[in-house]
């Protein structure tokens, strides 16, 4: 039985949000978990994100968003997903998300949105468990 390749996972805190702390506390996480970390950093935008996504062959896309773009920010990574054929990769992330936005955000093909102080083997599993339904 051939060995299954670590989970490729890309991090990032797009637009003009600096609060790192938890994205960086997750990255660690995970990569603790077995899995391949890309962490991106501050400051990117949706047209980067998505260009390292086809780049390093990710299975996930987490985003980290605090400053209330999630809406304009989750669309456009999943429009340019879209444009770019970018198939069978989770978009998944967290912040500061009303329930009613992650709903809509759902709608558009966005995976599960997680809130301040979910734990961190919640968002993991999740994430472990997407992969192993969904990995071509």
């Amino acid at each position: 039985m051939a060995l299954k390749p670590p989970i490729r996972i890309l991090m990032a805190k797009p637009g003009l949000d600096g609060h790192d702390r938890g994205i960086k506390v997750l990255a660690a996480a995970y990569r603790d978990a077995g899995m391949d970390v890309i962490y991106l950093g501050l400051r990117q935008t949706p047209n980067s994100i998505v260009q390292v996504a086809i780049q390093e062959g990710v299975d996930v896309i987490a985003l980290s968003i605090l400053s209330g773009a999630h809406m304009t920010i989750f669309t456009r990574v999943i429009e340019l997903m879209k444009e770019n054929n970018l198939e069978n990769v989770l978009v998944t992330g967290g912040g500061i998300i009303p329930e009613a936005d992650s709903q809509e955000l759902s709608k558009i093909g966005v995976g599960k949105l997680f809130g301040p102080g979910t734990p961190v083997k919640e968002s993991l599993k999740y994430i472990e468990d997407w992969v192993e339904n969904n990995r071509r």
